[in-house]
């Protein structure tokens, strides 16, 4: 897909950078695999704001995408190729030899009419689905699981992959994005070929509106508010906020280290890239 720029006859137009989209299906999702959702807005069960500068936002289905890919030795063709409000990337429509249906994450490059597989020893192609030990070292794949069976949970958004950098054993050695590398048990399920919709990271929204369809509300900065209302708040005239940046629970914002989980530690053979505007 290619992005869609505009001339600057309104401010609203000035600066805007979209998505073009006019080669995706235009009808409504597929009625037995689409269900209700509920905007919690950034409020948990409790009511209390838990994310803070959620708000608004389109009413929207969720569309049930199938992250498992668990219906193996049976071939499928991608029907349609949809929009999904829910997330960043394109999704697509597949058939499969008993008339069912599902709904994957799209890859980049896949057409409509496409056949693919899940299973073990498939053919490496774009959108097959097979266990990491039949995908060769240096193949970029999406939508990773981190357990055998528990569903993809890596490289799911737009424009994202991991690549295969090694073998260790019964594990697979996998390079993420960030630089890290990380054992996957070997019998994990994985995608070929990196996700759609790399444009995403191009889109300018040109106008508040638009942000508020998407459920982001508006950002007041922390030395505007109250004490109550956040740290940095209060004092006499305008002030800097009288410490280092945190968040409006008091949580450091410069390169505080939050990952508590030593038991998963064994499994990470080398940490991200570190940034480059930390010391």
């Amino acid at each position: 897909m290619a992005l869609k720029t505009f001339k600057p006859y309104t401010k609203s137009t000035r600066g805007t950078i979209l998505v073009d989209r006019s080669g995706l299906w235009k009808g409504k999702p597929f009625k037995s695999l689409v269900s209700p959702k509920n905007s919690m807005k950034g409020r948990n069960n409790y009511g209390r704001i838990t994310s803070i500068n959620r708000a608004g936002g389109h009413k929207k289905m969720y569309r049930q995408v199938d992250f498992y890919r668990k219906k193996f030795d049976m071939s499928a063709i991608v029907e349609r190729i949809e929009y999904d409000p829910n997330r960043s990337c394109y999704i697509m429509l597949v058939k499969f030899e008993d008339n069912s249906h599902a709904y994957y994450l799209a890859p980049q490059k896949i057409k409509i009419g496409d056949k693919i597989e899940n299973g073990a020893k498939k053919e490496i192609k774009i959108g097959n689905c097979m266990p990491l030990q039949d995908i060769p070292v240096g193949i970029d794949i999406h939508n990773v699981e981190i357990q055998p069976g528990a569903g993809g949970k890596i490289a799911r958004s737009a424009g994202a992959s991991v690549t295969i950098s090694g073998l260790d054993g019964n594990y697979s050695l996998i390079k993420l994005a960030s630089g890290e590398v990380r054992k996957i048990d070997s019998r994990a399920l994985a995608t070929v070929a990196v996700i759609g919709t790399p444009e995403q990271k191009n889109i300018k929204v040109g106008k508040a509106v638009r942000s508020r369809g998407l459920g982001r509300g508006p950002r007041t900065k922390g030395v505007v508010k109250n004490p109550v209302d956040h740290p940095h708040g209060g004092g006499e005239g305008k002030t800097a906020g009288g410490r280092h940046p945190v968040s409006p629970s008091g949580q450091s914002a410069k390169g505080l280290k939050t990952r508590d989980n030593k038991r998963t530690d064994k499994f990470i053979v080398r940490r991200r890239n570190k940034r480059k505007d930390t010391k």
